[in-house]
């Protein structure tokens, strides 16, 4: 199962992309604190585009449930960014600026990040799905 949306680079849009997402989770049956992670390490990711990817208007999201995994890709046409540089990932105490990759690193399973110089930014995040007992998500078999 894979949703997948263009959005146009407003902050009204992650707040639209999130309860998509959580619509969709919730009627699979997805556990209440997975479906929060996944809420907010999108979020994050939503929010760095907004904030940081000045020279495009747009950006595209998808979220991917593959097995027992969700897959979320979002990718922007920015100018990319150094994720070691940002949030250095060690776990030191940060200012405000890179708070968002250390959230979406203590949430996410996995995580990768890829820039393309000029191009934009692509931020992997998967997270291990969990259901409620009897869920549609285990009879449909995305588990």
């Amino acid at each position: 199962m894979t949703i997948a949306l263009r959005l146009p680079r407003d902050a009204a849009s992650v707040s639209v992309t999130r309860q998509i997402l959580a619509a969709e989770l919730d009627v699979l049956g997805v556990e209440r604190q997975i479906r929060d992670d996944i809420q907010l390490m999108l979020t994050e990711a939503c929010s760095n585009v907004i904030r940081h990817a000045t020279e495009t208007d747009e950006y595209t999201v998808s979220a991917e449930l593959v097995r027992d995994r969700c897959v979320i890709t979002v990718v922007d046409t920015g100018s990319g960014f150094d994720p070691d540089k940002v949030g250095n990932g060690n776990g030191a105490v940060m200012t405000e600026h890179g708070r968002g990759l250390q959230i979406m690193r203590a949430l996410a399973d996995d995580i990768r990040f890829f820039t393309r110089p000029r191009h934009g930014a692509i931020v992997c995040l998967e997270k291990a799905l969990r259901f409620d007992h009897g869920a549609a998500g285990q009879m449909l078999g995305t588990r």
